[in-house]
């Protein structure tokens, strides 16, 4: 049985802090507080924005890769989170949202 959710996709950087704290840890806390049914983090080898080039290269070692924070749940859940997320990431990163089928 199919079920239409959304994904939400919040793109930013691993070195993106809010209050001294780790974004995406902080992104992550917020959706268990809000019992979000899943997220994932994916860390990107490569990519560029507005704010630049996303990685650097040192001796082997990438520092600064982008994050892909990828969010299902229900349309209403989601909808309700959208504020506090974009006021956390305020324009250090990008949000997209697009529906999905979830078996």
């Amino acid at each position: 049985m199919k079920m239409k959710m959304w994904c939400v996709t919040i793109r930013i950087k691993r070195n993106d802090k809010v209050n001294s704290k780790s974004l995406q840890k902080v992104l992550l806390d917020l959706m268990i507080k809000e019992g979000v049914a899943g997220a994932t983090v994916w860390t990107g080898v490569n990519g560029f924005g507005k704010r630049g080039k996303s990685t650097l290269h040192l001796e082997g070692i990438t520092v600064n890769m982008p994050l892909i924070i990828e969010v299902i749940d229900w349309q209403s859940k989601l909808e309700r989170l959208l504020p506090s997320i974009k006021n956390l990431i305020n324009d250090n990163g990008l949000i997209s949202i697009h529906d999905v089928d979830v078996l």
